[in-house]
C-alpha cells in the first residue's frame, strides 16, 4: 500500500527515563478533540531503556501545515547505533529461543495497546506530517494495528520446522535487523518492518525518518510497555546520512530493511553486497492505472484520483498514469478535471512534508508545461489562502506522451498524468515502460479481461475493479521498485532463514 517513495531520512530522541516509564516519559500536549500529541523526547531507546544520546546535536520536528516547530528528538550517531546493534545482538540469543507463542503474545499485547491509543497515535501522525486527522486515523493509526494483529496470529500459527523426506527443516531468524523507514506513512511502514522481524526471532535497531520521529518514538513506548524484553527492539533517530548509514554499514547487522528512494536503495544494496549482507528493498515507483474499454468510466477516473491524491500524493504505489482508450480520452479528463475540484488544500488535502518536497513537486509541474503537457487542475502556483504550510495545488496533467519526464519520474506529490492509448498492447506497452514495477491498477468490462491484463504487467502488485487493499497479501516491487516483500507470511519469510537436519 502506502508505502516508500521519499527519502532515507530519520531522527533521534532524547531523555533518560527508564522503559517502566514510558506513559510518562515524553512530553504530551493536547490536540484538537482532546487527543495527546507525543512532542518528543531527547533520548534513544538502547537495551530497554531511554538514554542520552552519544552528541547533544537535535532535530527539530516540524509540522508542515503550520511550519512550526512540535517537537525534538535527538540526531543520533554511528556511536548511538553501535550502542544499539551491541544491545540487540546481546538480546538475539534468548529473544529466537523464545517460544513462537510467547513471541506472539508479546504482540498481541502490542496490537491491543496501538488500539488503545488510536487517537494519540492519529494526533501525533496528523502534527508530523500534515495528514488530515480523518486519514490519519483511519489509516496512520488503523492500519499499523492492524498489521500487528496479522503477525501475532502468524508468530503463533507458522510451521517453522517442517519433515521433508528425512530430513528436518527448520526456519530460524536472521539474526539483527536495520530497519530504515521512511516518513509517508512513518508508523505503518515501522510495524510493517518490526513486527515480522520480531514474530520470526529477530532483534532490531530502527531508524525512523527525520521528519516523522515521534509515532517512532510513542511506537518504542508501546513495545515496552507490552512487554518486550530489553535489547529485542532499539531506536537510533538520526539523519540518513549519519545514522542510517552506520546502520547499513555495520557489520553487527545481518539484514537490512529499508524503504525509501530508488537511489539510496542502490547504495544499501551495494553495500550489502559487499558485506554479502541480506537486503529488504521497498523503494519508487510510478504506477499505471489502466481503464479498458468497456469499465466504468467515471469510477475508474474517481477512484484512481483519491487513491494519488490521499496522503497528498505522497505515495510509492499511488497510480500517477491514468491510461485511457483514445475514443474515450476526452471524455475521462474531463471527468477528471471536476474530480480534482473536490481536493481543497488544507481541508481535504493535506501538505507535502516539507519545504524542499514542496518545490520539488512544483518543479515537477512546471516541468511537465514546458515539456508540453497540458495543465486541467491545480498548477505550480501556491494554494490560495493559505500562507503557511507546504501545501501543493492537486494537479492533473492531459496529452501528456509516455515519455516525458512526468509520466516517467517518481513525482511523490499530488499530480496525475492523463495518457491516451491506442488499443491493449499499446496501453500494456506504456504501463511497463518505465523502470519501476510496484503497483498498478486495471479496470476491465469484467473481471476476466482486467485479470487477463494485469497478468501481463509488470508490477508487484495490481487492483482489479477498484479491488481493497490486503494487509495480509505481500506487497513488493518489480525491476527498480525493489527486492522482497512485505506483509503476510510472505514478510515473515524475509526474516527467516532456513537449515536443514538430515536423519
Amino acid at each position: 500500500m502506502a508505502q516508500g517513495g521519499g527519502t532515507d531520512r530519520a531522527d533521534a530522541a532524547g531523555g533518560a527515563e527508564p522503559a517502566e516509564d514510558a506513559d510518562r516519559a515524553g512530553d504530551v500536549d493536547q490536540a484538537g478533540g482532546g487527543a495527546g500529541i507525543h512532542r518528543g523526547r531527547e533520548a534513544v531507546f538502547i537495551g530497554g531503556a531511554w538514554r542520552p544520546a552519544a552528541t547533544d546535536g537535535t532535530i527539530d520536528v516540524v509540522n508542515p501545515a503550520t511550519e512550526q516547530v512540535i517537537g525534538r528528538v535527538p540526531a543520533g550517531t554511528a556511536q548511538d547505533v553501535d550502542a544499539a546493534v551491541t544491545a540487540a545482538r546481546a538480546a538475539l540469543p534468548g529473544w529466537a529461543a523464545t517460544p513462537p507463542d510467547e513471541r506472539a503474545a508479546v504482540l498481541g499485547a502490542a496490537r491491543d495497546l496501538l488500539a488503545a491509543r488510536r487517537e494519540e497515535i492519529a494526533a501525533t501522525v496528523s502534527a508530523e506530517l500534515g495528514a488530515p486527522m480523518a486519514f490519519a486515523t483511519a489509516v496512520h493509526a488503523d492500519l499499523p494495528t492492524a498489521v500487528m494483529a496479522s503477525y501475532a496470529e502468524l508468530a503463533a500459527a507458522h510451521p517453522f520446522e517442517e519433515r521433508v523426506g528425512n530430513s528436518r527443516v527448520l526456519q530460524e531468524p536472521v539474526g539483527v535487523v536495520g530497519a530504515i523507514t521512511p516518513w509517508n506513512y512513518p508508523l505503518h511502514q515501522i510495524v510493517a518492518k518490526v513486527a515480522p522481524a520480531l514474530a520470526a526471532g529477530c532483534t532490531v535497531v530502527l531508524k525512523p525518518a527525520e521528519d516523522t520521529p515521534l509515532v517512532a518514538q510513542l511506537f518504542t513506548d508501546i513495545l515496552a510497555a507490552a512487554g518486550l524484553p530489553a535489547g529485542v527492539f532499539n531506536l537510533v533517530t538520526g539523519l540518513g546520512p549519519v545514522a542510517g548509514q552506520a546502520l547499513a554499514e555495520h557489520p553487527g547487522v545481518d539484514l537490512v530493511s529499508f524503504t525509501g528512494s530508488t537511489a539510496v536503495g542502490r547504495q544499501i544494496g551495494a553495500t550489502a553486497g559487499a558485506a554479502v549482507k541480506r537486503v529488504a528493498l521497498e523503494l519508487g515507483g510510478k504506477s499505471a492505472n489502466v481503464i479498458l474499454p468497456g469499465a466504468d468510466l467515471a469510477r475508474a477516473v474517481n477512484v484512481g484520483l483519491a487513491n494519488v491524491f490521499a496522503n497528498s500524493g505522497q505515495t510509492c504505489s499511488a497510480w500517477t498514469r491514468i491510461l485511457v482508450d483514445a475514443a474515450r480520452y476526452d471524455e475521462a479528463v474531463a471527468i477528471a478535471t471536476a474530480s480534482a475540484a473536490k481536493y481543497v488544500p488544507g481541508d481535504r488535502l493535506g501538505p507535502v512534508v516539507n519545504a524542499k518536497q514542496r518545490d520539488r513537486v512544483r518543479g515537477y509541474i512546471r516541468r511537465g508545461v514546458d515539456e508540453g503537457a497540458r495543465i486541467v487542475a491545480g498548477g505550480p502556483d501556491a494554494p490560495e489562502g493559505l500562507e503557511a504550510g507546504y501545501y501543493v495545488r492537486p494537479t492533473v496533467f492531459a496529452d501528456v506522451e509516455p515519455a516525458m519526464a512526468i509520466a516517467q519520474e517518481e513525482i511523490f506529490g499530488p499530480v496525475v498524468v492523463m495518457i491516451r492509448y491506442e488499443d491493449e498492447e499499446d496501453a500494456l506497452r506504456i504501463a511497463n515502460g518505465t523502470v519501476y514495477g510496484l503497483a498498478g491498477a486495471v479496470w476491465g468490462a469484467d473481471e476476466e479481461s482486467a485479470v487477463a491484463f494485469a497478468r501481463r504487467m509488470d508490477t508487484g502488485q495490481v487492483d482489479i475493479n477498484g479491488g481493497r487493499f490486503n494487509p495480509q497479501a505481500p506487497f513488493g516491487g518489480y525491476k527498480q521498485s525493489g527486492v522482497g516483500r512485505e506483509l503476510g507470511a510472505h514478510g515473515l519469510a524475509e526474516y527467516l532463514q532456513t537449515k536443514s537436519l538430515q536423519f
